[in-house]
């Protein structure tokens, strides 16, 4: 997800951040200088001075190691991060985000915890808000308190702790499934066990062929797009294996899955990753400057279009003469590999209706209770027809990694995909919470399918590290942050290069030969003491029993 979107997520985070360590904030813009925390008819008080010590120095003490002393060493340092967590964001841009209306939902749903007889809750908060973020360290906790406009700010506890206790409701639902179902998994240890078949090679190891990259600029005229797009390919391609086209993920760029692309072009396919314009990491900076929209609605729908329209001009460069590529693609045989939103995007390729109803009633009000993922299907809420079919015949085959699926595709759509799918999932994701925009989804697709389930593996995991920020210092909150990437992540990516291997080759001669790698047999064999694998082509009744019982509550 971009870093708009995760900063308007973590300006309501502010506030559970300090429920959650069990502290509330008050002060007032002309002078306040204390925060106060109300719990029935008791209440409590904490200067700003010794929170802003707190801040610099690292250190609890005062009044503050009082109040602290029942708190856990890592509710501690939760507390002292969320202090001195700062969002660089200008006023203009945070102004604008906390008046559209998926910010002034989540400010409502906050106001709740607002101990306040004038009801001005949502006024006060997006004044402290933004008066917040003309700090010269910009928006913060205490930047927040001191700019709030009262007197006295008091949170009433238990309704603050209702509210943070709500944050993020599908990643704590899904870490709940994960224990109720633990005992229907097979054990994994560091010694896996001895698979009951031998494995003749080894999917993730690169292929032969040494890999080019043709960057092409591609202009959609009718639809005012230009979309940048790379080719990994190489001379060992041939129409026998599909396109593959990448779709990256909202607010990022598409060399989020380069070791991806590299893997197949080493192994003779063509991958041709393009760039989003209304949604990639250039329209996000656009938006953090306060110069343009998050994202435009029409996204959801151009997103898919994107995609087939390269499809037709790879078919052009197919039977252009003397072109490199000329008679090496398999444009009408193509298969679509899709990270986060773009998962949703690759689903969408597949077959799935977009089914807005439910979407548009269920984004009206208690924001704060869905994750990022959620947050961010939420915006199609503006599109005017509640259902749309995007599906592009071309698309054989397609596998989303991480997915947006709980809401865009309302209660049937994912029915309705028609081509072999395979979806990832992993357990520690909070930004697309596995129970909810994986495992649910899953059940509904038709077979041929596969469910790739990595326990402990977050949202991040799979991206190339070139795309990743180093997480070192980064707030981890119940919304966002505990990413694993980079070189803890490099079994995961080792993993994912197999499978998609194989997965592809399922539209190959070679498909026998590299259907054994999409068992569970093989994912048991690759995991590793600290990514188990899973793979399922079914969810079994009893399971789902169990799915259906957490989402339900």
């Amino acid at each position: 997800m971009g870093r708009i979107w995760g900063s308007l997520k973590t300006v309501a985070g502010f506030f559970g951040a300090i429920a959650l360590t069990q502290f509330g904030a008050n002060t007032s813009a002309i002078a306040a200088d204390t925060v106060v925390v109300r719990l029935g008819l008791f209440t409590e008080s904490i200067s700003l001075a010794e929170l802003q010590k707190a801040a610099k120095t690292g250190e609890l003490s005062g009044s503050l190691q009082s109040y602290t002393k029942g708190l856990s060493e890592e509710q501690r340092r939760f507390f002292l991060g969320a202090l001195g967590m700062n969002i660089p964001m200008n006023v203009v841009t945070l102004d604008k985000l906390i008046n559209t209306q998926i910010g002034t939902t989540i400010l409502n749903d906050f106001a709740t915890a607002l101990a306040r007889k004038d009801k001005a809750g949502v006024q006060a908060l997006r004044a402290g808000l933004v008066l917040g973020s003309t700090a010269p360290q910009g928006l913060s906790i205490l930047s927040f308190i001191a700019a709030y406009p009262s007197k006295r700010l008091e949170i009433d506890l238990p309704k603050a702790f209702v509210v943070a206790g709500n944050l993020n409701t599908a990643f704590w639902r899904t870490q709940q499934f994960m224990l109720a179902i633990a005992p229907q998994l097979d054990p994994i240890t560091a010694h896996p066990r001895t698979p009951q078949i031998a494995f003749p090679f080894d999917p993730s190891q690169p292929g032969n062929a040494q890999v080019k990259i043709l960057n092409l600029s591609l202009n959609d005229q009718k639809r005012d797009r230009k979309i940048p797009v790379d080719i990994y390919w190489s001379t060992a391609a041939t129409p026998d294996k599909p396109v593959i086209v990448f779709s990256h993920g909202f607010g990022s760029v598409r060399t989020d899955l380069r070791y991806l692309a590299e893997h197949l072009a080493s192994h003779g396919y063509v991958v041709a990753a393009l760039e989003h314009p209304g949604s990639n990491e250039a329209n996000a900076n656009l938006a953090f400057q306060g110069k343009t929209r998050v994202m435009k609605p029409q996204e959801f729908l151009y997103r898919p279009q994107d995609i087939s329209f390269v499809l037709d001009e790879l078919e052009k460069l197919n039977q252009t003469a003397n072109h490199p590529l000329q008679g090496k693609l398999a444009t009408t045989n193509a298969m679509v590999v899709g990270y986060s939103f773009g998962g949703g995007t690759a689903l969408a390729l597949a077959g799935a209706e977009l089914q807005l109803e439910h979407l548009k009633q269920r984004c009206k009000k208690n924001l704060t209770i869905l994750s990022l993922g959620e947050n961010m299907q939420c915006i199609a809420q503006e599109l005017p027809e509640n259902s749309y079919q995007l599906r592009d015949p071309r698309i054989k085959q397609a596998i989303a990694l991480n997915p947006t699926t709980s809401l865009i595709f309302g209660e049937t759509g994912l029915t309705k995909i028609q081509v072999p799918t395979l979806v990832l999932a992993g357990s520690a994701d909070k930004t697309t919470p596995a129970l909810t925009e994986q495992i649910v989804g899953f059940d509904k697709i038709p077979s041929p399918k596969w469910l790739v389930g990595i326990l402990g593996s977050t949202h991040l995991s799979v991206k190339d590290p070139s795309t990743t920020l180093d997480q070192i210092g980064q707030p981890n909150t119940p919304i966002s942050g505990g990413e694993v990437v980079g070189e803890k992540a490099a079994d995961v990516r080792k993993y994912v290069k197999a499978i998609a291997l194989a997965f592809a080759a399922q539209m190959t001669p070679e498909a026998k030969n590299y259907a054994i790698f999409l068992t569970p047999d093989y994912a048991q064999f690759a995991s590793t003491a600290a990514f188990p694998f899973h793979l399922i082509t079914q969810i079994p009744p009893d399971a789902m029993a169990v799915v259906k019982e957490f989402v339900d509550k």
